[in-house]
């Protein structure tokens, strides 16, 4: 795994690059499907969840996700909320400072400081929203949303 530092830069790097010039319903749709055909190759079920202004937008739970992936989802989202950052990021940032989710005064119930969880960021504006994921290992659930973007912007 990489240091802290990397890990914080990286994660700054991608919420630069991937910013949206505008994002509707639709817009949250078809990203929700394609992160769904995204994550079919891992061969696990992978909850989705995107919120705009505070409303959930799309939300799929395939068969075999459980009521355990929605609470992360449900914590990662949270976390991007509160932080304005993706889980990840926040992770190494509050790792990088010696700090803790305890530490931070925030419950381990409401909170997830892992991979999974992406702020919907629009150019001039700021967070409006969030993607999350919840099925894989943290790292991968960061990187099926980071591949998904990534192919979103290509398009």
């Amino acid at each position: 795994m990489q240091d802290n530092q990397t890990l914080l830069a990286m994660c700054e790097e991608q919420e630069k690059t991937f910013q949206f010039d505008h994002f509707t319903r639709e817009d949250a749709l078809a990203l929700g499907l394609a992160l769904h055909e995204n994550a079919k190759p891992f061969g696990q079920p992978v909850g989705i969840e995107i919120s705009i202004g505070g409303l959930t937008v799309f939300r799929y739970l395939p068969e075999g996700a459980t009521a355990d992936n929605a609470l992360w989802l449900a914590r990662k989202r949270r976390s991007v909320e509160l932080m304005e950052m993706s889980s990840l990021r926040f992770m190494a940032w509050m790792e990088a400072g010696g700090d803790t989710l305890e530490s931070r005064k925030l419950s381990a119930n409401d909170y997830a400081a892992c991979g999974g969880g992406f702020p919907i960021l629009l150019r001039g504006t700021g967070m409006i929203g969030s993607i999350c994921v919840s099925g894989l290992p943290h790292l991968d659930d960061h990187q099926l949303i980071i591949n998904t973007l990534a192919e979103h912007f290509k398009a």
